[in-house]
């Protein structure tokens, strides 16, 4: 399944440039669909995204809140792909 490199950049389109040579299975799908992250770290995204909007920021929580929306940018289009593959191995 091809993907829309020129929305992504960095090591989100890196990573999708490998995954693409992968073949995506419905047991993996599903372990995808079931990947989150943990509360301790949504409580942690959601204390840099405060402080972010206050522009209250140290320059090492901008390079950890960079993280955290970089995985999450590849996980949710890891389970996209996951959703399709899963509904396309459903409908006969």
């Amino acid at each position: 399944m091809p993907t829309k490199q020129t929305t992504l950049n960095g090591e989100t389109a890196i990573f999708l440039r490998v995954w693409d040579g992968q073949r995506l299975t419905p047991e993996l799908a599903r372990h995808v669909l079931r990947l989150a992250f943990s509360e301790e770290d949504k409580a942690r995204m959601h204390e840099l995204a405060v402080k972010n909007q206050e522009s209250a920021l140290t320059p090492e929580e901008v390079e950890e809140l960079d993280g955290f929306i970089k995985v999450g940018d590849l996980l949710g289009i890891l389970q996209s792909r996951a959703r399709v593959l899963l509904r396309d191995v459903a409908i006969p």
